[in-house]
């Protein structure tokens, strides 16, 4: 009875209540927990609170002047006694990358410090009713057996995080810039310019005309080499799922050929043999009394060019996805038709289309979103060519991607080509996430 009582009175805590818990991990990480005799957690926060404090007060005030000043001094000469010296100035660029990287730190930190304030305070709430907690080994032991979803999820999260979100709002901020190959540190220091860049992009003519066009003729091909790809296809797969074609696994293998080449040595060399002067395809079209078509000189020609030459390198992608899915079909459901007095119309349109596009959908979204920033074919087929000289610093076949990089790579025009990344990651992302809720894939876990 004494020995459960000393138990108890151990399992007490210092001070009593869940709000003095909460107060005491608000004031310093780990003190709440200490508080409630949860030793080893508590050390641990703490270690991780004045951790914290110390970037807090070291070098947050740093990153929140790089941010907003984007840096003072540039790289200049001095004199030094009788010579003058290039003194190395502030760059822009990596103060603002500190900068990003501590604030996405800071609001780490500031994610743990909330949870720790939380878990104080329950888990003296646990022990107000009586309920014992659990030890540092214990909680270790729980968060491996029943936590280790989260975990292993929070991981790539922090990838995500860094990774992903970072980069993104790193070229949000550039925007805003006057980033420029004439303003290019450590040489000179970038400004914050506001909403100019975007002004510029709508209000001249020469950037609006090439905006508008260049998103049009983006859309357009979006949109006619996702259907081309698929038509291509589902028709090559009905056609070799059919009961009396012969050599079926032959089929099916010859066309996972194209996965064993590399796709920038198929498209260039799609890109020789469409060449209007000597390609081979212009050889054989005069050998038969045609003319020659100029594929990849004219502006509406090699828009067709490029669908056709991404339908020939992406189509057998989809036909082994679709022959996956026609297998799964039941036959029963085919012989009822028969019996129904269906005809092949019939059960394609009624059986075998909407099985298809039920798994497809999903994965014809995510071609559409990838065809919209598809560089590879564009930039190694025609590079943008032929040139339009309406358009700054683009051609008629250029994409939103293509301009984006010949903006940036080509021109220095780095403000604008954070603008047009702005557009095409705001067009993505929405149309993405709108498209895949309202799918019944999403919609319903069951066909």
């Amino acid at each position: 009875m004494e020995k459960q009582q000393s138990i108890i009175e151990f399992q007490r805590p210092f001070l009593s209540g869940r709000r003095t818990s909460a107060v005491l991990s608000i004031l310093v990480m780990g003190a709440g927990q200490l508080n409630n005799r949860q030793y080893g957690k508590g050390i641990a926060l703490m270690l991780l609170h004045f951790t914290g404090l110390y970037a807090v007060i070291a070098k947050l005030p740093h990153a929140v002047w790089a941010l907003v000043t984007l840096g003072e001094k540039p790289t200049r000469l001095e004199k030094v006694g009788k010579l003058y010296q290039q003194v190395m100035g502030d760059h822009s660029i990596y103060l603002l990358v500190e900068g990003l990287i501590m604030i996405f730190l800071m609001f780490l930190l500031l994610a743990v410090y909330v949870q720790n304030i939380r878990d104080a305070y329950h888990c003296a709430r646990l022990r107000e009713e009586g309920v014992p907690l659990h030890t540092f080994r214990q909680t270790l032991h729980f968060l491996l057996d029943y936590r280790f979803p989260q975990i292993a999820i929070a991981i790539p999260v922090l990838g995500v995080v860094f990774f992903t979100v970072m980069p993104i709002v790193f070229m949000i901020l550039l925007a805003f810039t006057d980033f420029t190959r004439s303003h290019m540190p450590p040489a000179q220091l970038i400004n914050w310019h506001g909403l100019e860049t975007f002004r510029d992009i709508f209000r001249l003519r020469v950037w609006s005309e090439t905006f508008y066009g260049v998103t049009l003729w983006t859309l357009i091909w979006a949109v006619a080499s996702t259907l081309t790809c698929f038509g291509a296809g589902f028709i090559i797969a009905l056609a070799v799922q059919q009961k009396d074609i012969r050599f079926k696994k032959f089929w099916r293998t010859i066309f996972i050929l194209p996965y064993a080449i590399p796709l920038f040595v198929s498209t260039l060399i799609l890109r020789n043999v469409f060449n209007g002067q000597f390609g081979p395809v212009n050889d054989y079209l005069e050998l038969m009394g045609f003319g020659r078509v100029p594929w990849l000189s004219d502006p509406e020609w090699a828009k067709l060019t490029l669908v056709l030459v991404n339908m020939l390198l992406g189509f057998p992608v989809i036909m082994l996805m679709i022959i996956g899915v026609l297998s799964t079909i039941p036959g029963d459901m085919y012989e009822a038709a028969d019996i129904d007095g269906a005809d092949g119309l019939q059960k394609l349109r009624l059986i075998t289309f909407p099985t298809v596009m039920y798994t497809m959908m999903p994965i014809l979204i995510m071609q559409f979103v990838a065809n919209i920033n598809n560089f590879n074919v564009i930039y190694l087929l025609t590079g943008g060519n032929p040139v339009n000289g309406n358009y700054q610093f683009a051609g008629h076949t250029d994409i939103l991607i293509t301009w984006l990089y010949k903006l940036s790579m080509e021109q220095g025009q780095y403000n604008f080509a954070s603008v047009i990344g702005i557009f095409i990651f705001v067009l993505l992302s929405g149309f993405a996430i709108w498209s895949i809720r309202r799918t019944k894939s999403f919609k319903e876990e069951r066909l």
